[in-house]
């Protein structure tokens, strides 16, 4: 079965570029939210956590 998928997908021109694109967009995603969780202000953080305890 995979086989046959993977003969499949050889034969579309242009098809190894979506690999490319899907990490780059992983990759940039998560250095992103490492960075925002990295800058946050700790009010910031202590204000959000509380949050499902204020009723």
């Amino acid at each position: 079965m995979l086989k046959f998928v993977k003969n499949h997908l050889e034969s579309i021109t242009g098809i190894e570029i979506y690999p490319i694109i899907s990490l780059t967009i992983f990759f940039t995603f998560f250095v992103l939210l490492f960075w925002w969780v990295a800058t946050a202000k700790k009010e910031y953080i202590n204000k959000v956590s509380n949050l499902p305890l204020d009723n």
